[in-house]
């Protein structure tokens, strides 16, 4: 075990992740240092509220430079204490939790658990309510957007046909009409 310690600035961490974790913190911190105006507080001190609000820094040297900042805004750039928020260290060195603020990875898994059975029960009934929805459409009489086409086709069918019948048999009549006034004159010749 001895053999995967690793040393970053000065700390000597148990596992290769939180080593990786403190040396990209270290890249972070060159960057900013490289690139931070120290002379302007409201940058300096946006910079360290951000930086504490988006969990920017959690390993031991990230938290050491969040705590310089601290110090270098309140002996240089003339903040007060109160002015400038304390590191948060959301560590337990004693086991016991103190049940303030301490972000708890599991309750956040459970909550992501629990957020993705209801997503997933919410999904398959929505797929289930949309292939019903389709089944009636298929199976009713009356025309809708998948078969108004054959509907309203068979409509205009069933109505020349009915009227084809209705011509038909009103010529028949007219034929048997004209026969039969036909018929009276003849004889009278």
């Amino acid at each position: 075990m001895a053999a995967e310690r690793v040393t970053a600035l000065g700390y000597e961490f148990a596992n290769i992740d939180d080593a990786v974790l403190a040396q990209a913190e270290v890249k972070k911190i060159d960057y900013l240092k490289s690139h931070l105006d120290q002379g302007d507080a409201e940058t300096v001190k946006a910079l360290y509220d951000k930086a504490i609000d988006d969990n920017f820094f959690r390993s031991p040297v990230g938290m050491n430079f969040l705590s310089e900042l601290r110090e270098y805004m309140i002996d240089t750039l003339d903040f007060t204490e109160d002015e400038v928020r304390p590191v948060p260290i959301y560590m337990l060195y004693d086991g016991k939790a103190s049940g303030k603020n301490v972000p708890n990875k599991k309750e956040e898994k459970k909550e992501k658990v629990g957020f993705l059975f209801i997503s997933v029960v919410l999904n398959i009934a929505l797929i289930v309510g949309v292939i019903i929805m389709f089944w009636i459409a298929t199976n009713t009489d009356q025309p809708n957007i998948i078969n108004y086409e054959t509907a309203l086709t068979d409509k205009y069918a069933t109505w020349e046909q009915d009227l084809s019948r209705r011509e038909s048999e009103l010529r028949k009549a007219e034929k048997a009409l004209k026969e039969s006034t036909e018929l009276p004159e003849s004889s009278e010749n």
